[in-house]
């Protein structure tokens, strides 16, 4: 007997709905995505419960006349495709037409849709997945979609939704995309009857920018604009460095229009801010990435939130050079320090750094690798690095001056020389690195040789830097004890920690029994503070501190949905909120512990890396969140030099916290050198 059976078409649509639908804000996603390519200039978008009991949207766009009304119904019914090869050119954000049949089957769904010259609107309604009813109505064009009671014939899928405030948080969030990327069309959102967004058509993506977030979000942008229009354009905004976030929460990434999640554009983003921001900490982004149609695949996914690039690097190499030349523009970053692309890295090296540095760029720091200093003078001395030496983090080799007395002395003598040597020296890069100091500057290097001398000193001058560059590219590197430095456990350590000193006033050096501790004074204050915080919700109140003129603040759309769950766990904490008219927040007093210029950054952190999972979760889970996002603003900070007495106060203080040797968010405190593994590194034993 055969075991192979064609599933009803209301099973075959439930299992595609498991793809397409998996929560309100899929299915506002569809229905907004139709509105869109419907080309509608006002859509409106009205929730009730988080979208569970009802979740309408409507728009002005062409409307549909009575056939395609109910042909919409059915699986793959689509008029955005007609033949295969259309889906390599795939223009319209909705294409695979399964999403109203998937979603007709765990809903209840009225659609009204009417065409410019129609005489009525025609009204279908579905519930189930069975059509219930097809009659005339009224109706302005354009086309009205109503979803109720979502899953209501699916009980298993229900219950995976989560609370009203984690469903408006994702709806809102949605809406802020499409929104962000249709600036000329007029979006509306209301969540039970409350009005939550509204943006009227605006020219342009600033314009836009400025609707949602407010002028203080605007005045930290960076304009982007580059790319090649054969393969990607790149356009919008970056956040100044000043303007950090602890997650990706408000970077918005759009491919033709299309609001996407894809991994490949953030690192891309994140590569342009390298050597800028720190670990950990991500810029805002509002990036728009227009390619050809050929050179994208989007039906890679069922919700279409995914897409696949034809040139995976290309397009992640045309975004990092957009963001690095924004970097540019705005003076973050030198303009001609090249950023080489892990595939071009040897031509770059060979030939642009070469020619940077004989045309006279004298911005590269002591961190440049031996390799490319050797390389810079080759092209005054005709000399060829054949092997690149090993290289080790944190540890750099530079020449030593040419110890030839005559030759010093002549060069001594030369004012011309020693202008040009100090010129170099000035113009190293400021970025936080340790400047190249004159005395250390090779005599002879390419910035400070007489290029226009014939005489016989300057050949040999030339010939001796490059072979003394040369011996020290060749040093064998440094032995490194990384291998040897291990994490703390609670029950190795002792209360007979001595502090010694600090390390770029970021760490603490200290000893004990059983050898060095490096321990980081930022993680280990920020270790006390969250106990400290922990403690005082169970005994008292915590302590505020006022401020003279309250602080005022703009939320973002997905931030206003959070805001009244959060705030009041974090009154909780010593924050006294109010909520004035729209979506404006006022600061009136902050906890004694965190200064009052860090109030904002943490709020506005709070609201938007708060996982929106666990708005829905235990309180537990969200008031922890809360004290180590406070904790770590309010803690000491790296580079801030700390008193001997300070030192061993945070080490006294750590030893008595529930968790000395991790911080709050799981990151080591304490690193332990033990005597027996530096005895084995210089090989004593």
């Amino acid at each position: 007997m055969s075991k192979i059976r064609l599933l009803p078409d209301h099973v075959s649509n439930q299992i595609a709905a498991g793809e397409v639908v998996e929560r309100p804000a899929s299915v506002a996603k569809e229905l907004v995505e139709n509105a869109i390519d419907a080309r509608a200039t006002r859509i409106v978008i009205d929730v009730e419960s988080g979208g569970r009991r009802l979740l309408k949207v409507s728009d002005d766009g062409e409307g549909m006349v009575r056939d395609d009304a109910l042909l919409a119904f059915e699986r793959h019914a689509t008029s955005k495709i007609r033949e295969a090869e259309d889906l390599n050119s795939i223009a319209t954000l909705g294409f695979r037409g399964e999403a109203l049949a998937s979603i007709a089957s765990v809903a209840r769904v009225e659609l009204i849709s009417r065409t410019e010259d129609a005489a009525a609107a025609t009204r279908v309604l579905i519930e189930g997945g069975r059509m219930r009813e097809v009659k005339d109505a009224a109706h302005p064009r354009g086309t009205t979609l109503s979803v109720r009671d979502l899953f209501f014939n699916v009980p298993a899928r229900r219950k995976f939704l989560r609370s009203e405030a984690t469903e408006t948080f994702h709806l809102t969030n949605l809406v802020t995309h499409y929104a962000l990327a249709h600036p000329e069309i007029a979006f509306t959102l209301t969540n039970s009857g409350r009005e939550v967004l509204r943006v009227a058509s605006a020219k342009d993506l600033r314009e836009r920018a400025y609707q949602i977030f407010g002028a203080e979000f605007l005045d930290n942008l960076l304009e982007v604009s580059g790319g090649n229009k054969h393969l990607a354009l790149v356009s919008g905004y970056v956040s100044a460095p000043r303007d950090r976030r602890t997650s990706r929460d408000a970077q918005y990434l759009f491919v033709n229009g299309r609001f996407v999640r894809d991994q490949l554009i953030g690192r891309a983003l994140s590569e342009g801010y390298r050597s800028i921001l720190p670990h950990g900490v991500y810029p805002a982004a509002l990036l728009f990435i227009d390619t050809p149609l050929e050179e994208v695949d989007v039906n890679v996914h069922p919700a279409k939130t995914e897409v696949r690039f034809r040139r995976v690097a290309a397009v992640a190499d045309a975004v990092r050079e957009a963001v690095r030349s924004a970097l540019a523009s705005a003076g973050y970053v030198r303009a001609d320090i090249a950023e080489p692309s892990a595939a071009s890295h040897d031509q770059i090296e060979s030939d642009d750094s070469v020619a940077a540095m004989s045309a006279g760029a004298s911005d590269y720091s002591v961190a440049s690798t031996p390799t490319s200093l050797a390389a810079s003078v080759a092209s005054v001395g005709e000399y060829r690095a054949s092997v690149e030496p090993a290289r080790q983090s944190r540890i750099e080799f530079v020449a030593p001056p040419i110890q030839d007395e005559e030759f010093l002395a002549a060069d001594r003598s030369a004012p011309e020389l020693e202008a040009l040597n100090s010129d170099t020296v000035r113009g190293l890069d400021t970025t936080g690195r340790q400047a190249l100091s004159a005395e250390r500057v090779p005599v002879g290097a390419p910035d400070v040789i007489d290029l226009s001398s014939s005489t016989e000193s300057a050949k040999v001058r030339a010939a001796s830097a490059a072979e003394g560059l040369a011996r020290s590219a060749s040093l064998p590197p440094l032995a490194s004890a990384d291998k040897f430095a291990r994490e703390v456990t609670v029950e190795e350590l002792s209360s007979n920690i001595r502090p010694l000193g600090q390390l770029d006033e970021s760490f603490i050096i200290a000893t004990d029994d059983e050898g060095l501790l490096l321990i980081d004074q930022h993680v280990a204050h920020e270790r006390i503070l969250f106990d400290k915080y922990r403690a005082l919700e169970s005994s008292r109140p915590a302590e505020s501190q006022s401020l003279l003129i309250p602080e005022t603040f703009d939320l973002t759309p997905a931030q206003a949905a959070a805001f009244d769950f959060v705030a009041p766990q974090l009154e909780s904490y010593g924050f006294e909120l109010m909520r004035l008219s729209g979506r404006t927040v006022a600061i009136k007093a902050t906890p004694a512990d965190l200064p009052a210029s860090e109030a904002r950054n943490m709020l506005a952190e709070i609201l938007e890396t708060v996982d929106a999972e666990k708005k829905g979760s235990a309180r537990e889970a969200l008031r922890d969140d809360i004290a180590a996002s406070l904790a770590c603003h309010a803690a000491i900070k790296v580079n801030m030099p700390l008193a001997p007495e300070k030192m061993r106060w945070l080490i006294d203080r750590l030893l008595q916290t529930s968790s000395p040797t991790t911080c709050p968010h799981g990151r080591p405190v304490i690193l332990r050198l033990a005597t027996r593994d530096i005895l084995k590194g210089f090989q004593r034993i």
